[in-house]
């Protein structure tokens, strides 16, 4: 006699990954205050952690899905079940100086729930993101990185995102507090 049907499905029989919806929105602030408050904790000064907050990101993604700023700006979710447990924002990658094409894309964020990693959401994500950007005629996919964050370096290392010398110093803190971050690109 078989209890088959009393065993829970796999983690990855019910993964997925989807365009985000408005009514996706407080989904991904909560992953999004999760996740930063996470790998922000030890770089930027406990006033702008404070600010990790699900509402307040959720109520910006809630504007920005229903109001998106260009064409190829989009929101990808991944999802267990019902559930959303990452994300991944693509948009046409600002031209600063000669090393960025106007045929480019950036990767502006991507995100899984640390109670869902390694559960492949992240690369299912990045390539939705490169098939996404492909359809709307971009060559290439630039993201920035913390300089100090090995996760994500080992993450974007395998999918094949190398850096290509640019640094920046960006402003994280009221006093002016800064953290280094660095670009990595892939042809697509």
């Amino acid at each position: 006699m078989s209890h088959s049907h009393h065993h829970e499905p796999g983690p990855l029989a019910d993964a997925s990954v989807r365009t985000g919806r408005v009514s996706d929105a407080p989904a991904v602030g909560l992953v999004q205050a999760t996740v930063w408050s996470h790998t922000f904790a030890d770089r930027v000064p406990q006033e702008v952690l404070d600010t990790f907050e699900a509402p307040a990101f959720g109520s910006v993604w809630r504007r920005s899905l229903a109001n998106p700023p260009s064409p190829l700006h989009r929101l990808l979710v991944a999802c267990a079940g019902d559930q959303v447990v990452g994300f991944a924002a693509i948009g046409p990658a600002e031209v600063t100086d000669e090393s960025v094409s106007d045929t480019d894309g950036e990767l502006l964020v991507l995100a899984v729930h640390p109670e869902a990693r390694r559960d492949g959401h992240g690369s299912r994500l990045l390539n939705a993101a490169a098939d996404t950007l492909r359809a709307g005629d971009r060559t290439a996919v630039l993201a920035w990185l913390l300089a100090d964050d090995e996760q994500s370096r080992a993450f974007t290392d395998v999918a094949g995102l190398a850096p290509d010398g640019a640094w920046r110093e960006r402003v994280v803190g009221p006093g002016g507090e800064t953290v280094r971050e660095i670009r990595v690109r892939a042809e697509l």
